[in-house]
């Protein structure tokens, strides 16, 4: 009896300690409740005591305020878990949306984005921008009048002469808006009355990681959420079957030396659940997708239900976000089972399609697989889908190299845009092509009559849209005769994000996220919409 009495009696001084550590936790810093400080709880030495040989007890002292609030807000977390779950706690399928309930900001002209990146820089003065009077200035150093002094990277800054580089290949007009391109690019010729063109792209890194990253997360250090992030994060996806954000790498035929990081699709600061999902070349498209030998389907279903409820234990307790996310990502990659191999077999597509892709469009992982891949993720509601493709880094060697670039990518891209036409997808689904930055003017190494090589040039490059919320048949901005420097209508890298965001419904100023202690968007501080694009 007496031994009874003790617990009963223990139980209830824990519990009003509890509430007393609770009260004192609000009213405190923010640091931990340990010994020293419950010298001010004013504890009995036999629960002094009790604490130091209780782990449990411990282990809640050592709780801090934001831990505290942390656990508070919780329920928040599982409401948003709660609704990718049926009552019964097994995965939803079918139409979904889990982003913020404020967004779109006002009715958006686009409905998903496929973001074609150029991955290495192409070269605008060999494929976009024609400067004919080149020609006169063959192996002439670069005047000192078009530089004025802009930095150079160190491949090139110690050369001893900057020899101007014409283009050896010829450009001529198309479509009824007369622009201007390469002979290297028969296919988009084809569409180019469905593009807008901008010529006056700048930024402001000069070497390929940082200039990705810029372009891609606003910033040029690592660690701020992607665009396909900051878009997973606003709108959510239309399917819950298949992530928000799926990234897909090709490589050119000439190789592709630049490495991309899979931080360039990363959430950064935003919950993990934004990030990018990478689809990969080979049987498994999603690595650890399929059980492995022994584990059927319900197996798995009943792993994933208790792995679930120990998650739910621990997000209780810790209350860390992150816990919610990972179960979350458990329940996608279960959902994706069934629709990533249904999503992959191509064999449903017909011979009509795969001619008008190319050649490589039955080739796992080239460029033309993977731009049929984009449009059967947009007809199934995927958000954002970004093709990465490498190879355009050509500091040497350029014609051959952009030659075979250009057979990789013209025709599949220009297939993309006929292929959403005529399945009435293109006017609700925006479509990008472009790099990080353009090549210079002058010859990097040796210059020829047929050869040469160019440098990064951050100063101006050319990307084109086409699709939801823009205006077709469009070219804006001008470049001097060197194309070195932009004469009219630049565009910033911030610009063109805002804009993008803009053909989505998104204010950009608007769509922020606080993270220690200052309100982050994509477009940073600056931004403006490119209004002139715009339908």
């Amino acid at each position: 009896m007496r031994l009874a009495e003790d617990t009963r009696q223990n139980t209830q001084e824990i519990k009003a300690l509890e509430k007393r550590l609770l009260d004192f936790a609000t009213a405190t810093e923010r640091r931990p409740l340990n010994h020293s400080r419950c010298q001010g709880l004013n504890l009995k030495p036999t629960i002094q005591k009790k604490i130091k040989m209780n782990p449990e007890i411990e282990h809640r002292l050592m709780m801090t305020r934001r831990h505290f609030f942390n656990r508070f807000g919780l329920g928040v977390g599982t409401a948003a878990l709660a609704s990718l779950l049926s009552e019964n706690g097994y995965a939803q399928s079918g139409d979904a949306k889990i982003g913020l309930p404020d967004l779109p900001h006002f009715a958006p002209k686009a409905k998903r984005l496929i973001y074609l990146y150029q991955a290495g820089a192409p070269s605008q003065l060999d494929l976009f921008d024609p400067k004919p009077q080149l020609e006169k200035f063959r192996a002439q150093n670069l005047p000192e009048s078009i530089r004025m002094g802009q930095r150079l990277t160190g491949m090139t800054a110690h050369q001893s002469s900057w020899p101007t580089a014409p283009s050896v290949f010829k450009f001529a007009r198309h479509g009824k808006s007369g622009a201007h391109l390469s002979e290297l690019l028969p296919h988009t010729a084809k569409v180019v009355d469905e593009i807008s063109f901008i010529k006056s792209m700048h930024t402001e890194q000069i070497n390929h990681d940082p200039a990705i990253t810029f372009s891609l997360t606003g910033f040029q250090l690592a660690g701020r959420p992607s665009l396909g992030s900051w878009i997973a994060y606003g709108l959510g996806s239309e399917n819950r079957d298949l992530p928000a954000f799926i990234v897909m790498i090709s490589i050119g035929r000439t190789g592709g030396d630049q490495p991309l990081y899979d931080r360039l699709w990363g959430s950064g600061f935003l919950p993990s659940r934004y990030q990018g999902v990478k689809f990969h070349n080979g049987p498994d498209p999603v690595l650890y997708l399929s059980n492995p030998p022994g584990i059927n389907k319900e197996v798995r279903r009943r792993f994933l239900d208790d792995l679930a409820e120990l998650n739910q234990i621990n997000a209780k307790e810790y209350g860390d976000p992150e816990i919610l996310s990972r179960v979350a990502q458990y329940e996608m990659a279960y959902r994706m089972q069934s629709s990533v191999p249904e999503l992959t077999d191509l064999s449903s597509e017909s011979e009509k399609t795969f001619e008008r892709y190319g050649p490589d469009a039955r080739t796992p992982g080239t460029f033309a697989f993977n731009c049929i891949l984009a449009r059967r993720l947009a007809e199934r509601g995927v958000r954002f889908i970004q093709l990465f493709h490498r190879g355009w880094d050509q500091h040497g060697d350029l014609p051959r190299n952009i030659t075979k670039q250009a057979q990789d990518t013209d025709q599949p891209s220009a297939a993309l845009i006929t292929d959403l036409k005529d399945r009435g997808m293109l006017d609700d689904t925006l479509v990008i092509w472009g790099g990080e930055f353009g090549r210079t003017v002058y010859s990097q190494g040796r210059l020829t009559e047929t050869n040469y090589g160019r440098d990064h040039h951050p100063r101006c490059f050319t990307v084109w849209l086409a699709g939801g919320g823009i205006k077709p048949g469009v070219t804006i901005g001008e470049t001097d005769d060197f194309s070195y420097n932009i004469t009219s209508d630049p565009v910033h890298v911030h610009d063109l994000n805002a804009t993008i965001l803009h053909c989505l419904g998104i204010d950009h100023t608007r769509l922020t996220y606080k993270f220690q202690g200052r309100y982050f968007r994509l477009t940073d501080v600056e931004g403006n919409i490119v209004k002139p694009i715009l339908a």
